[in-house]
């Protein structure tokens, strides 16, 4: 099974945050890839970075920032696969920001 997981931080956290990442992966995504789990995955720019885009009575209507007001925003993703929910859990705990911050563990359709 595939399940992607969304690596969300509280937005105070971003100011923390170095502004270019850290060359190579850090050891928990060298370990995944190594065993062939993670199938891809990278750091995304900040939410004020982001385009929304909507269809509107056929019209493109765009925005900027991010489509909701939260708590939490996605700082990256991972894509692995596992053979059960139960697997992807425990990955996902294994996952540096799962102490500060939360992983979001969503299974694909299939």
């Amino acid at each position: 099974m595939k399940f992607m997981l969304f690596i969300c931080v509280d937005t105070a956290a971003l100011e923390t945050l170095p502004e270019k990442p850290v060359e190579g992966p850090m050891p928990w995504a060298d370990e995944l890839n190594a065993a062939g789990i993670r199938l891809d995955g990278d750091r995304l720019r900040s939410p004020d970075a982001a385009t929304t885009v909507r269809v509107r009575g056929g019209e493109v209507l765009l925005g900027d920032g991010p489509f909701a007001e939260t708590k939490e925003v996605i700082i990256g993703y991972d894509v692995i696969e596992c053979t059960n929910l139960d697997e992807a859990i425990a990955i996902a705990a294994r996952h540096p920001v799962a102490e500060g911050g939360l992983i979001e563990v969503r299974p694909f359709f299939g």
